[in-house]
């Protein structure tokens, strides 16, 4: 089940809500637990069960090593901790990356192998991600162990940011799980949040992608230099407003059941740097990443030599979380290569260029995007070489010009909404002198983007969500 879905929007989420409101205020916890259990057991009944066995593992690793650190046991605590980390990054490994480790033994030792061709349960990297984190702060004593199995498990499986993020940890919510205030201001800005997010997927993403196949699964070897652009810019545009759209319906979601998760992004095709990119970008994942690898590796912290080989391996480990494929390793030693650039020398001449800087990141922010959307990599050196325009196939076609203008009203839109024209503007701030009237546009806007959002999803057969498959 996904959020833009009609049986989602009309007949899950009411349900949900009119139960939630209905109980008492000490069995909510229950109730979203209820409800984000069939949730996620919809498509996938079986693999329920490791999402669980994950909760309990962790629920008892905490009061673990909660109970050890108060009996001043440090070194049995750190053997849980030590355990927790090996079985969860075991599953994971089990379930993401046993192909791709077989292919590559397959490979290299010329041996047949048979893969285990078993499916990837939805959503593993993050909910793995979010009890890791809970038992590092239970450790750190940054946390303390919750005791209360259903608000852990509340936490753990909570569906509105369970399959795709953004990634919450324990620490930031843990005052939530147990007493939460829901006011009518909280929950209509939850609505407004997911009808805005959902207008980005339905409206912006689904058709820029529907751009990006037409030209993606096209001959690659007779792209000219302009289609394969046009292409990368429209897949670019996809899972920005995919992903961003998924993390506004989430944060929307929890407002309604009042939860307030950080937010995901930040325009990040505004950025003027590679580094300022990625605190825009997924910003739970480079938080996480940060605060439970870079930050316990050293961080800056001694010296700059290492400082670098602690960003190579983060981008290392962040392109590998991405997918068991070499472009997704690729993709982030790419990344990193660029970072540890950026951080030697570049940044600080970037900064006198604010022009020259934000084409210098865009571009090759659209460039990471074409290595991150192919898994072979075959496709992946035809794809940028028909932008370099090395194909023979020559900088234009006719096919480029008929895209362009059949999709200019999406790729205008696109635009404008990757950029935060309207955030900040004093003309806009100064139109709330006539509240009645804004508020009536306002109201007037969402019930317009809701109904086309919901006429193309009825409308429409293509609706992939693309960070579901991590």
């Amino acid at each position: 089940m996904v959020f833009s879905s009609t049986l989602f929007i009309f007949f899950f989420l009411p349900t949900v809500l009119l139960v939630y409101f209905a109980v008492p205020g000490r069995l909510r916890n229950f109730v979203l637990l209820f409800f984000s259990l069939i949730f996620y057991s919809w498509g996938e009944p079986v693999y329920i069960l490791i999402m669980l066995f994950s909760t309990m593992f962790d629920y008892v690793n905490g009061l673990l090593i909660g109970r050890f650190q108060s009996r001043r046991r440090h070194g049995a605590a750190k053997a849980v901790l030590l355990s927790s980390v090996i079985v969860n990054l075991g599953i994971l490994g089990f379930f993401k990356y046993n192909n791709f480790l077989i292919e590559n033994i397959n490979a290299v030792a010329g041996s047949g192998l048979p893969l285990l061709e078993i499916a990837l349960p939805i959503g593993i990297s993050f909910y793995t991600f979010q009890t890791m984190s809970y038992t590092f702060d239970v450790y750190r004593k940054e946390v303390s162990a919750q005791k209360n199995i259903i608000r852990f498990a509340t936490y753990v499986t909570m569906f509105p940011q369970l399959v795709a993020g953004p990634i919450v940890q324990y620490k930031d919510i843990e005052p939530q799980l147990a007493l939460r205030n829901i006011t009518i201001n909280g929950f209509t800005y939850g609505i407004k949040r997911f009808v805005a997010g959902l207008s980005k997927k339905v409206l912006l993403a689904n058709q820029a992608g529907v751009l990006w196949e037409q030209i993606s699964r096209s001959s690659l070897e007779s792209l000219t230099a302009s289609e394969a652009w046009l292409g990368a810019v429209a897949f670019s545009f996809q899972i920005y407003f995919d992903f961003s759209g998924y993390s506004d319906m989430a944060v929307g979601l929890g407002e309604m059941f009042g939860f307030h998760f950080k937010e995901n992004f930040n325009y990040p095709y505004c950025a003027k740097s590679i580094t300022e990119f990625w605190r825009r970008w997924h910003i739970s994942l480079g938080a996480w990443f940060r605060e439970y690898v870079y930050i316990p590796l050293g961080g800056n912290r001694k010296g700059t030599g290492r400082q670098l080989l602690n960003i190579f391996i983060v981008w290392c480990l962040t392109g590998f979380w991405h997918g068991a494929s070499w472009n997704f390793v690729i993709w982030g030693l790419y990344f990193g290569v660029l970072l540890i650039i950026e951080k030697a020398f570049l940044l600080k001449w970037l900064s006198g260029h604010k022009y020259f800087s934000h084409l210098y990141t865009i571009v090759l922010v659209i460039i990471s995007w074409v290595i991150f959307a192919f898994d072979d990599s075959s496709n992946v050196c035809l794809y940028l070489k028909a932008m370099l325009g090395v194909h023979g196939s020559g900088l234009f076609s006719s096919s480029a010009g008929y895209y362009l203008c059949s999709n200019a009203a999406v790729l205008t839109a696109c635009t404008i909404g990757s950029i935060h024209i309207f955030k900040g503007n004093r003309r806009l701030e100064q139109a709330g002198a006539f509240r009645p009237a804004v508020c009536i546009v306002k109201l007037a806007a969402y019930a317009v983007m809701f109904l086309l959002s919901v006429g193309f999803l009825v409308g429409d057969t293509y609706n992939p969500f693309l960070y579901f498959r991590f």
